[in-house]
């Protein structure tokens, strides 16, 4: 009986429609927003014993990765890599697991995704990213970004995202980009080819621009914020993100709940017809159910053998069966007799 509750415990945890990422790392996530020449902190913090390295990568809209800093976990102090050593800190804490990165007299190459990643068993995890932008005090660029809402797909749906730029001509060219923010996995980073149409006049050249992102067959690893994104003159401007939700399809929903409680009702009926065959074998052992043999009156059976008298009988044939008494042997019946010991 204890270890049904217990199944039925560890049933209703797994039941439950709820997904819970676990990881070691907790950093800022999403999209953080800082102007030329400030300072910013972005924040990191490991929650798992087993860490013993932690770690920043800094990753630009068109580049790879490259690693900031890197630190002993029981180390005070964190190695800042060359190219980043002058405006970039990791300040020495008491706390082991607090890994903070610090930028001062922010620029516009600045802008791009910081990852924080710690090493665990020989694995390294990395935090889902935060995207800082830098922008200028006063901003000479004249761009708009407009992403339209979007209602929530059912999973294998296919979808095509889309957003609508305007921006005047820059001589250091543009690009686009879909910056995807996900709730549970790392920020992606997607270049986009846009379709643009020039409009141009005496006193300004100015470009129509959209931009589509095709996803098919939708999963719950597609969900999380896509923004659209333009990077102009090295500034770079952020739609106001299309959210990606995916709900799982209403006929599985109620199929799956009506399993589930099936199930829970099927459970609880073993566990009622288990405890009453418990109850009457219990029952059974202490005298209360005749005709039925359990072990404690086997053991009973066996310790009275002892006690037990034989008494043979001798049966006499008449004179017409008399000739058959050579070929047949005789006949006894033995009779069990039980003494009482006082």
């Amino acid at each position: 009986m204890k270890q049904l509750c217990i199944f039925l415990v560890l049933l209703c945890k797994i039941c439950q429609v709820q997904v819970v990422q676990t990881s070691s790392v907790i950093q800022d996530i999403g999209v953080k927003t800082a102007k030329v020449g400030e300072n910013v902190t972005l924040h990191c913090v490991c929650r798992d014993d087993a860490v013993t390295f932690l770690s920043w990568y800094q990753q630009t809209l068109d580049g790879n990765p490259n690693l900031i800093s890197t630190r002993m976990k029981e180390s005070r102090e964190a190695n800042i890599y060359t190219t980043f050593k002058e405006r970039f800190q990791v300040p020495a804490l008491r706390e082991k697991c607090i890994n903070h990165l610090i930028i001062t007299n922010l620029r516009l190459s600045d802008s791009a995704t910081y990852y924080c990643g710690v090493l665990v068993f020989n694995n390294i995890e990395f935090g889902q990213g935060v995207f800082l932008q830098v922008e200028t005090r006063l901003s000479n660029i004249r761009s708009t970004v407009h992403q339209p809402a979007m209602e929530p797909l059912r999973l294998g749906e296919s979808v095509n995202l889309s957003c609508i730029v305007n921006t005047e001509a820059c001589v250091g060219g543009q690009s686009l980009y879909w910056f995807r923010h996900g709730a549970s996995q790392p920020a992606v980073v997607y270049p986009g080819e846009g379709r643009c149409t020039s409009l141009s006049s005496e006193k300004h050249h100015t470009a129509y621009c959209t931009l589509n992102l095709a996803i098919k067959s939708v999963s719950s690893s597609d969900a999380g914020t896509y923004y659209c994104a333009l990077d102009s003159c090295g500034e770079i401007v952020f739609g106001d993100g299309t959210k990606v939700e995916i709900v799982a399809p209403p006929l599985l929903v109620s199929c799956l709940s009506v399993a589930l409680a099936v199930s829970i009702t099927v459970l609880l009926v073993l566990a009622f017809i288990m405890y009453k065959v418990q109850k009457k074998l219990r029952s059974v052992c202490k005298g209360t159910v005749s005709h039925v043999a359990c072990p404690a009156a086997s053991d009973a059976v066996s310790q009275e053998a002892d006690s037990l008298h034989y008494a043979a009988l001798s049966l006499k044939r008449n004179s017409e069966q008399h000739h058959q008494e050579d070929n047949m042997e005789n006949v006894c019946v033995y009779s069990r007799v039980r003494s009482r010991h006082e």
